[in-house]
């Protein structure tokens, strides 16, 4: 039996009186709160921050809205143990994270952690030591020692860091000043992790486009209340400075700003152009912050002290004080999709919490998905079109090169007139860009005597060669060996050999061609975030030739020498049954040779394609995406495929194959006949097996208006109940499916 606060802390104490009984939302997977006793001489409310005793353990909770269990007697319940000093959850950050679990089909306990991501931030911060002025004087008057009391005259306490650099000395002439009396200690609050952005610190340059597009958005944002916005603009339109307006007015209405980016690889060049017209940088959220700086901006964008976070998608659970705008930027962009736990879509989760809270959402893209386009076409959403680059830049002329009229060199993979247009271009003192979407040096590796494949040991995937870490890696799990000398099936030395190509084997060719080129790979796998930010810098500032790169090339990147772009496989993604790989398609390579000529130099795109009349090449060359757009949005209704259709993902995962093809048929079974909805499966996954666990999808297809979650709350109260190993997993609007 799970001990109650008096055990837990001790006999010293009396036990609290217990006067009444609140509902706990705590961060496990469970179907709603508990319900806890409140101590006499606590104040709690709905939506404060508690901690509360689970089983052996104290845990962090929220006072939520439900009714509290009906009499209970308080005395036999467990009392909460301790209620935070920060500010409570607002009512409409509850119903966000009721509206997401109940629609995720998640536990709200899970949605609610990711509001409560920094738990060390819960207690206000600690103040920090600092200095202010006295009456005193000191022995010797030096011009040092002047400036410093100039300085602090005003009475406004300084750190000592602060008056010293603000002064121009070294803390030396600080301490000795303390010493004799002449500042005593003080206790401070600590500082902001950003300065407060100035809406009006630059005068935003716009041209007649741009003008147009910001006054629509400013319209929404001064008339207040839930409105969605799309800007449609091609490649280096000017649609961050556009949105940039709409941030600048909520600013000025005292309101706090969220930005959405997809990449952390995107955020350094974006925090710099904020800077530039705003005059100091947004707080940032992303994987990579480390946890005390996670712990401030938590903290200080719910006391109201941060006006602007940029940060990933799971910035968008930050329970924000007064936060009246986000910006999903490159709205279509497959990051905004989180798989793990609570699988849910940032973009569209964006514009439920602005719908509940009432306020503006904007989305942005080069490429918008087609859910988006449909949405703006109905009316649902204000479309704002961009059809100009900012400036005299002109879009790239883009070409198709047939791999079958124009086939590499016997062992290469980049054709003749690819080649040519990079030496022709290095020549100018101008950048080249090669993009493939493939990492490492090459997706197999096999032996030609006995045709042994490398496959990863826990998953159905091919290991990938990184020649530069001398590796063969699995991109599922991670796992990762030496590259062997000889095949480990029949044991013949040298006659491994690497099939089809990566980033790592393009570079290598480059360098065969043009040996004296300056040349950089960029690459998740190769480099972190810190590194990828001086390459990405080295390349605006022309330090580099050719920029060989998988998708983090891809967008909102401005390289000004960059006149080039070669697709090395332009089919790879169509080489699937997703269906939506005709769109990414398009998107990913719109976006890559969007890098070209953005500064006005005269710039080309050279897509090497077997396929050359496929509608999405077609599409891409002739620069005629609403073309595209219709074709795709036609097809998509034909198949009742979203928007006009909805999809959810069941996946069953066990240890063995037999266990989770059982639980699958069972859940098949447990399908009610519903009109309008239809239940495909179970069959294997097309990645059977990650991570030693065998994976079997079905998949639910319904109309538009169809109540997908009840009738999956159906199938999982009449199905077999998890055991074992067995663990099943919901995904609402999938965006994979694999």
């Amino acid at each position: 039996m799970a001990k109650d606060s008096s055990d837990l802390f001790g006999a010293l104490f009396d036990p609290p009186s217990l006067t009444r009984t609140v509902p706990v939302l705590v961060p496990m997977p469970a179907p709603g709160p508990y319900s806890y006793a409140v101590p006499e001489d606590m104040v709690v409310e709905t939506g404060s921050v508690v901690q509360v005793p689970l089983g052996p353990r104290q845990v962090f909770g929220v006072v939520w809205d439900d009714v509290a269990e009906k009499g209970v007697d308080p005395k036999k319940l467990r009392p909460i143990t301790k209620s935070f000093e920060c500010p409570p959850l607002k009512a409409e950050m509850r119903r966000f994270v009721d509206w997401v679990a109940a629609y995720t089909l998640s536990p709200p306990g899970l949605v609610a952690r990711m509001a409560l991501r920094a738990p060390a931030a819960f207690d206000p911060e600690p103040m920090i030591e600092g200095l202010r002025l006295t009456e005193g004087r000191p022995e010797r008057l030096t011009p040092a020692r002047e400036r410093v009391m100039e300085l602090a005259a005003e009475g406004h306490g300084w750190t000592k860091s602060g008056l010293a650099h603000a002064a121009g000395v070294s803390t030396s002439v600080i301490d000795g000043l303390v010493k004799q009396g002449v500042f005593e200690t003080v206790f401070l609050p600590a500082p902001p992790v950003v300065a407060e952005p100035d809406p009006d610190y630059v005068e935003p340059r716009l041209e007649g486009p741009q003008k147009q597009a910001a006054s629509e958005i400013l319209d929404d944002v001064r008339k207040g209340g839930f409105s969605v916005s799309l800007i449609d603009g091609v490649t280096g339109s000017g649609k961050t400075e556009v949105y940039f307006e709409a941030v600048a007015e909520t600013l000025r209405q005292g309101r706090q700003v969220l930005i959405l980016l997809p990449e952390i690889a995107l955020t350094a060049a974006f925090l710099e152009r904020f800077q530039d017209r705003f005059g100091a940088k947004p707080a940032e959220w992303h994987s990579d912050l480390s946890p005390r700086m996670r712990e401030k901006v938590w903290r200080q964008a719910v006391t109201g002290e941060v006006k602007v976070v940029a940060g990933a998608r799971s910035a968008l659970f930050l329970p924000f004080d007064n936060l009246g705008l986000i910006i999903v930027d490159e709205e279509h962009d497959p990051a905004y999709k989180q798989e793990d736990r609570v699988y849910y879509n940032a973009r569209d989760m964006a514009v439920v919490r602005a719908r509940i809270a009432e306020f503006p959402v904007v989305l942005v893209s080069a490429t918008p998905s087609v859910e988006s386009q449909v949405n703006g076409s109905s009316g649902r959403y204000n479309t704002i079109h961009l059809h100009t680059r900012f400036g005299d830049a002109a879009m790239p002329d883009l070409h198709l090169v047939d791999m079958r009229r124009h086939p590499p060199e016997r062992g290469g993979f980049l054709s003749p007139v690819l080649l040519r247009g990079i030496g022709k271009t290095i020549e100018k003192g101008e950048q080249a860009l090669l993009f493939l979407n493939r990492r490492g040096y090459a997706p197999l590796t096999l032996c030609r005597v006995c045709g042994h494949r490398f496959q990863c040991p826990q998953c159905s995937s091919w290991l990938v060669e990184h020649r530069f870490r001398n590796q063969l890696q699995c991109h599922q799990c991670g796992h990762n060996e030496p590259t062997p000398d000889h095949c480990p099936e029949c044991g013949t030395f040298d006659h491994l050999v690497a099939c089809g190509p990566g980033v790592e084997r393009i570079a290598e060719e480059v360098e065969k061609h043009f040996p004296e080129a300056r040349t950089i790979v960029l690459s998740s796998d190769l480099m972190g975030v810190k590194r990828l930010r001086l390459e990405l810098e080295a390349i605006v500032k022309g330090e580099a030739d050719i920029v060989i790169g998988t998708q983090l090339v891809a967008k909102g990147h401005n390289f000004p020498l960059m006149t080039l772009v070669g697709i090395v496989d332009a089919d790879l993604g169509l080489a699937n049954g997703d269906p939506r790989a005709a769109e990414r398609t398009f998107q990913l390579l719109s976006q890559v040779t969007g890098r070209a000529g953005r500064t006005g130099l005269k710039s080309h795109g050279l897509l090497q394609t077997y396929q050359p009349q496929h509608p999405v090449m077609q599409a891409i060359v002739s620069g005629d995406a609403s073309a595209f757009y219709e074709r795709e949005i036609v097809e998509r209704e034909k198949a009742v495929l979203p928007p006009f259709g909805r999809l959810a993902s069941i996946i069953v995962s066990a240890d063995t194959r037999g266990e989770a093809e059982t639980h699958a048929r069972g859940l098949r079974a447990a399908a009610p006949q519903v009109t309008g909805i239809m239940l495909l499966g179970p069959a294997e996954a097309p990645l059977a097996l990650i991570r030693g666990r065998h994976r079997f999808r079905l998949l639910v297809h319904g109309r538009r208006n169809s109540d997908m979650q009840s009738f999956l709350r159906t199938v999982l109260a009449n199905g077999p109940k998890e055991r074992g190993s067995v663990h099943v997993q919901l995904d609402i609007d999938p965006q994979s499916f694999l």
